[in-house]
C-alpha cells in the first residue's frame, strides 16, 4: 500500500508478556500467521495476512511489564517535528523519537487526557500492508473522559476535520483528512469503571463477528460489548486473555441507516 498521508493510521502494535500465548490468540481469532522475530529489535514480531504485514507483537521491554495494550500508530512526515507540536498542545512523550534501523523513526506520546498513541514515519517499512478486510485492520477509535481536550488537541496536531453525529447526542465525533474519514472519537460516559483508562480502540476485520467471538471467548477472552449490528458492520468488543481490549467487526453484515453528520470545524 501507498504511505499514509500525516495523522492517518499507519500501523499498530501490542506488548504481551506471554507472546507465544497472544500469536496463539490472535492466529485462531484474526487468522494471523507470524514473522520469526527479530532478536535486534527485542523480538517485535510482524502478523500477516496472506502474506501481508497487518500488525505486530512484541515482549515488553524492561521496566514496562504490566497489561497488555494495542497501540496506534499514526503517520508522520517528520517524528521529531510532530514530537513538538504534541508538546506544544499538552501533550506527553511517553518515549523521545529515535530511528528503528532503516525501518523508519517513532516516537510514543499521549494526550492531556492520557489517550497513548504512537507516531510514525516511514522509511522502508510504510506500514499497514492491507487494511478494511479480514484479519486486518479496518477502523479506530479514541475512547476519552475528556472529549473537548482531545478534540482539540488531536484536531491542532493533525489538522483533522471534525463532525458529530447528529443522533448520538455528541457523545461521538469523527475525525477527517480530507475528504477521508480517518478516527472517531467516543466519550467515556459513567458506564466505564473509573479504573479504565483512556485508551484507543482498534477493530480488526473479520468474516464473521459471532464466530470471531466465540473463538476468542473458548480462547480464555472476554467479551466486553456486542455483537452488536449498525449502519457500519457487525461488531464486539473483546479483551484477549492478557487484558488488551480491541474490537472485531464484519463490515458486509449492515443495519439501520447512517447517521446525519454535523460540521463541528
Amino acid at each position: 500500500m501507498a504511505v499514509q498521508p500525516e495523522g492517518a493510521p499507519c500501523w499498530a502494535d501490542a506488548m504481551f508478556s506471554d507472546l507465544e500465548g497472544a500469536k496463539n490468540f490472535y492466529g485462531e481469532v484474526l487468522g494471523w500467521t507470524f514473522a520469526q522475530a527479530s532478536s535486534e529489535f527485542g523480538d517485535y514480531t510482524e502478523a500477516y495476512v496472506d502474506g501481508r504485514a497487518v500488525a505486530a507483537v512484541v515482549p515488553p521491554m524492561p521496566g514496562q511489564e504490566g497489561q497488555s495494550q494495542w497501540c496506534l500508530y499514526f503517520a508522520a512526515e517528520d517524528a521529531a517535528a510532530t514530537a513538538e507540536r504534541i508538546r506544544a498542545h499538552g501533550g506527553e512523550i511517553l518515549m523521545e523519537p529515535m530511528r528503528v534501523g532503516d525501518f523508519g523513526s517513532m516516537c510514543l506520546a499521549s494526550d492531556p487526557g492520557g489517550v497513548v498513541f504512537g507516531v510514525w514515519q516511514s522509511g522502508t517499512h510504510e506500514g499497514f500492508q492491507a487494511m478494511a478486510e479480514p484479519g486486518a485492520y479496518t477502523w479506530a477509535e479514541v475512547f476519552t473522559r475528556d472529549p473537548a481536550t482531545s478534540d482539540a488537541f488531536f484536531s491542532s496536531l493533525f489538522s483533522y476535520r471534525q463532525r458529530d453525529m447528529e443522533d448520538d447526542g455528541g457523545s461521538f465525533r469523527l475525525y477527517d483528512l480530507g475528504d477521508r474519514t480517518v478516527l472517531g472519537r467516543m466519550e467515556m460516559g459513567e458506564d466505564f469503571p473509573p479504573e479504565v483508562r483512556p485508551y484507543v480502540n482498534v477493530y480488526f476485520g473479520v468474516r464473521d463477528c459471532d464466530e470471531a467471538v466465540a473463538r476468542a471467548v473458548k480462547l480464555g477472552g472476554v467479551l466486553r460489548f456486542g455483537p452488536m449490528t449498525t449502519p457500519f458492520g457487525r461488531f464486539a468488543a473483546i479483551g484477549d486473555p492478557q487484558g488488551a481490549n480491541f474490537s472485531v467487526i464484519d463490515t458486509t453484515t449492515v443495519e439501520g441507516e447512517m447517521p446525519k453528520l454535523t460540521d463541528v470545524s
